[in-house]
């Protein structure tokens, strides 16, 4: 008996869509879309989705709408998960309500300790965890989650509402970012990431483990400055050097956004995100003398379909 699942990630900057076949003990992708959405743009730190934020996102979801129509996934097969610019929108509910009522899509708004769980579930098919506990990490334009674990367990997790959106529009007031600007970002981190702190103390990872959005660009513009070529799309499980990551860091601090946006592989969703993205990336890795980078293209969406699956 053949199935197919819809599952959108409702993400601060982007929504996804994946849509899966399951035969059996075969599960085949049938659709996979990301689309920029923006919905924490300008409204995010007030605790608001505004009304520009909410037309975008119904554009999207209308398009998506079609997509489960054309692979006649039913309504009890779809499942749409709203994160951090949801769950503390102030007029969340009117924002679901609206979405419900144009595209029939129900949203389920996850907490940040459930979004951080999908996340490890999601990495874990995605990528060789290994024995060795982990630190992975998945920067979002909301909140951004970390959890310790192997391959087996989660020994730690935590969701800090410190995404790229939030950043960006409490630091980014100069473009490049001014050095006084970088410093109260780092003062930010230090202030904000203790409990982080006491649980690399506990567990020692010996590796960082990246998902989403700016993982995926460094290693985009990774394989762009080696290969000219772009990452395989069938591939999962990514290295990134931190000879590489710091090249690209340097890049895309040093320039402006015109100049970032020159850069083979960069992407104009991700383009001023990126600056204070990679110096939480750079902040984590010189703070817990992490040594390795390895990204994975499994995040959220794919940790839910493990779980419907029972992977």
């Amino acid at each position: 008996m053949s199935s197919r699942l819809g599952i959108i990630d409702l993400g601060t900057n982007t929504f996804h869509l994946l849509i899966v076949e399951k035969n059996g003990e075969n599960i085949t992708t049938l659709f996979h879309k990301s689309q920029p959405t923006q919905i924490g743009l300008g409204g995010i730190n007030k605790k608001v989705i505004t009304e520009e934020a909410t037309a975008r996102a119904l554009k999207v979801l209308l398009y998506f709408r079609e997509q489960l129509d054309i692979f006649e996934v039913s309504k009890e097969n779809t499942f749409a998960f709203g994160t951090s610019a949801i769950r503390n929108a102030d007029n969340q509910n009117d924002f679901c309500e609206t979405i419900l009522k144009e595209t029939g899509i129900t949203i389920t708004v996850i907490d940040g300790n459930e979004e951080a769980e999908y996340i490890y579930n999601g990495v874990r098919t995605g990528v060789k965890l290994g024995k060795e506990p982990s630190l992975i990490m998945d920067i979002g334009g909301g909140s951004v989650e970390f959890i310790i674990g192997n391959e087996k367990q989660i020994f730690w997790k935590q969701s800090f509402e410190i995404g790229g959106q939030r950043l960006m529009e409490k630091f980014m007031k100069n473009d490049p970012i001014s050095e006084s600007d970088k410093k109260r970002l780092y003062n930010y981190f230090d202030e904000n990431l203790i409990p982080l702190a006491n649980a690399v103390h506990q567990y020692a990872p010996t590796k960082l483990v990246g998902s989403s959005g700016t993982f995926d660009t460094l290693i985009d513009i990774d394989y762009q400055y080696r290969t000219g070529e772009w990452p395989p799309k069938d591939r999962t499980d990514f290295p990134l050097s931190l000879e590489e990551f710091y090249r690209a860091y340097a890049l895309i601090l040093s320039g402006s956004h015109d100049d970032r946006m020159a850069i083979p592989g960069m992407i104009a969703l991700r383009v001023d995100m990126i600056v204070v993205a990679v110096c939480l990336v750079d902040y984590v890795l010189k703070n817990h003398n992490i040594p390795q980078i390895q990204v994975s293209s499994h995040a959220l969406k794919e940790g839910v379909l493990a779980k419907l699956l029972n992977i």
